[in-house]
């Protein structure tokens, strides 16, 4: 049986660099393992996430085509594009198993002031969003996903940090104090990796 590929979504200001720490880490555990980092172009937070969902799905076709399963980890915005392509573009038919880290699914007070136009990325995560509406009503299709939220209690970007987390499944606050921290700290990485290499 083919072994599911991971796909590893990076936040806003981001590339896929950021996951070379974490990509070590899950590679040193099981070298086998199929990473897919797509990078997802936010033009510095205009364009709006449901249109990055769109890119995700072009990309995940591309490489994966139409059936194979895969994981999905997202982090910051990316947990936000993960659930959206999951509920509006049917990837939850093909996906297991959902991890975000530091994701605003409840969207955060540090994007409340930042106007639709020309920030329409941005202000998706708003709290009340009319996108994060959206995906709180149809948070029934994440039923039969594995979907596990990790945070920090202390975060400023996602604010506050308890917000950071998905309407279903465990969520675990992870000890270090900053957004950056939780993807470059080497124990919440040491956490991360474990948890996304979970059977």
């Amino acid at each position: 049986m083919t072994k599911r590929p991971l796909v590893l979504l990076h936040g806003l200001w981001d590339t896929p660099r950021l996951f070379r720490r974490l990509e070590q880490a899950l590679l040193e555990r099981q070298p086998d393992l199929e990473l897919f980092a797509p990078h997802l172009p936010h033009r510095l937070g205009a364009t709006p996430i449901r249109q990055l969902a769109a890119q995700l799905d072009r990309l995940i076709q591309g490489r994966f085509g139409a059936e194979r399963e895969l994981d999905l980890f997202g982090f910051s915005m990316g947990g936000v594009i993960a659930r959206t392509w999951l509920q509006e573009w049917d990837g939850v038919r093909r996906t297991r198993r959902l991890v975000c880290l530091g994701s605003p699914q409840q969207g955060t007070l540090t994007a409340q002031l930042v106007p639709r136009w020309p920030l329409a990325g941005i202000a998706d995560m708003k709290i009340g969003s009319a996108l994060l509406r959206d995906l709180d009503a149809g948070k029934h299709h994440l039923d039969g996903l594995q979907c596990v939220s990790l945070y920090s209690r202390t975060d400023i970007t996602v604010f506050p940090g308890w917000r950071a987390v998905l309407p279903q499944g465990p969520r675990q606050s992870l000890p270090v104090w900053t957004h950056r921290q939780l993807i470059v700290n080497p124990r919440a990485i040491a956490t991360l990796a474990e948890e996304l290499l979970a059977p």
